[in-house]
């Protein structure tokens, strides 16, 4: 894995980038990218470039089939019930199979053979992100889409292919056809690609070997300490990996004239866990609510049974196991009580609410990380108390004292600081009419600076530690 990375950074992204600029015209430029983004998804996952193919083939075709029908003045909506039902057999059949059988043979004297199916890298962002188009034609909010060569780039697109933000049809129509990445586009997505490496190498993966250390291991001899130090670094691993892979994706993004979505937005600061999930994975919040709660009636008829299906369909979106469902459904209660009690708590103190809406979020990913019940029933008795080895031992001790400095950095990264640190440093180097362009350079040549320093520091970081993986390339 560490090998690939290294790839990645030193020979796919720059040989991509010098064809993509030396090549004249829009059409080559598209073309580049399609073959680099097919090359990118069979180095992970060649025996599945097929199904992303034929996924993009079968949507596009429904996209075009629906566009005749409404030009004959002949009715559609079966074309969109098929093509809808095709996608989410595929998601079912290569990603829920193995989870459906498995519970059946729960049944007594049930023994079906469970199906051993590798899960395609990212099929739950591009079989989304498809649906998403289909759904937009029917609704007639974009326009059909008559190249498959661009709607193959659309969906296969390698900044974001496998691990998201979830990119609407909508949201990029206009740049398939025409678009073009200024200088400035350049700069800034240097910056962004870099910040989201930063966050991945040097924080998530240091933040992984914590966690893993801390609640991978038998729980008759944790720690409470123990516990809540795993917890709280995989707390911050999932964020760090996550929207760092966002910054990534939204960097190259804009590097090739792409202008994706935020997909986070401090979701640590937040003050509520409805506000909670107004900045955590934005594009899959936003999809629920637009294609699933809203049609279901919204808030208009069924409230509280929509909440309730969006939620179980979030849950078990992030996995094949049943941990995940109970995970969505922790946060439907959560958001059901809280939406009774919540022009109450907007009295209580900023820092209580936001002390509060975190400590509640932790739980969440304790429930999250741990697929086996009984483990993550212990994990909870470690977490209040009750763990085997008492409250905290000489490793535990050592452990927490070494990775503190780990541990402030990860409060300090996932808090406003940085953007605001950021946001002013940029308005004091910005350049103004009339004025010299001395702090406007220094400005520029700082960035280029932390660019370099982050690339070299997790050169480094990668070759030393072994390993590093997302998180969400399982999703």
């Amino acid at each position: 894995m560490v090998f690939s990375s290294l790839i990645f950074m030193f020979l796919f992204l720059p040989l991509c980038l010098i064809c993509y600029f030396a090549v004249p015209g829009l059409k080559a430029k598209n073309i580049v990218l399609v073959v680099f983004s097919l090359v990118f998804y069979a180095w992970g996952e060649p025996v599945y470039l097929l199904l992303l193919m034929v996924s993009a083939a079968v949507n596009y075709g429904a996209g075009r089939w629906m566009g005749a029908r409404r030009e004959q003045g002949k009715p559609y909506r079966r074309v969109l019930v098929l093509t809808v039902a095709v996608n989410l057999l595929a998601l079912g059949v290569f990603k829920y199979a193995g989870l459906f059988v498995s519970t059946l043979n729960q049944i007594p004297g049930l023994a079906l053979p469970v199906p051993q199916i590798a899960l395609p890298i990212g099929i739950s962002f591009y079989t989304f992100q498809a649906m998403s188009y289909v759904v937009d034609v029917y609704r007639e909010q974009v326009g059909v889409q008559r190249s498959y060569l661009k709607f193959l780039l659309y969906i296969s697109l390698f900044p974001q292919l496998i691990a998201g933000p979830i990119v609407r049809y909508s949201d990029i129509e206009a740049q398939l056809e025409e678009r073009h990445a200024s200088g400035e586009d350049m700069f800034y997505g240097l910056i962004r690609f870099s910040v989201g490496l930063g966050k991945k190498i040097l924080i998530a993966d240091h933040c992984y070997s914590v966690a893993t250390q801390m609640l991978d291991g038998s729980f008759a001899t944790a720690t409470t300490v123990g516990t809540w130090l795993g917890i709280l670094m995989f707390t911050f691993q999932i964020y760090f990996d996550f929207s760092g892979y966002s910054d990534m994706a939204i960097g190259l993004g804009r590097v090739f004239g792409f202008k994706y979505m935020e997909n986070f937005n401090l979701p640590y600061t937040a003050r509520s866990i409805t506000d909670f999930w107004r900045r955590w994975h934005i594009s899959l919040s936003s999809f629920f609510r637009d294609y699933v709660y809203i049609p279901l009636g919204g808030n208009r008829k069924h409230r509280w049974l929509n909440l309730l299906i969006v939620w179980s369909l979030t849950g078990l979106w992030h996995g094949a196991s049943w941990n995940f469902l109970l995970w969505g459904l922790y946060f439907f209660v959560l958001l059901t009580v809280e939406k009774q009690i919540l022009g109450y708590m907007k009295r209580w103190p900023r820092l209580l609410r936001q002390l509060l809406t975190m400590f509640l979020v932790v739980l969440g990913w304790t429930i999250f990380y741990f697929t086996d019940f009984s483990r993550l029933v212990a994990a909870f008795q470690a977490l209040f108390g009750f763990a085997g080895g008492g409250w905290m031992n000489t490793q535990v001790r050592i452990l927490l004292l070494n990775n503190l400095p780990l541990l402030l950095l990860c409060i300090l990264g996932a808090s406003s600081l940085p953007r605001a640190f950021g946001n002013l440093f940029g308005a004091l180097c910005a350049h103004e009419a009339g004025k010299s362009l001395g702090r406007q350079r220094v400005y520029v040549a700082v960035s280029y600076v932390f660019c370099v320093a982050v690339l070299v520091l997790s050169t480094i970081s990668l070759v030393g530690s072994g390993f590093s993986a997302f998180l969400y390339y399982r999703f």
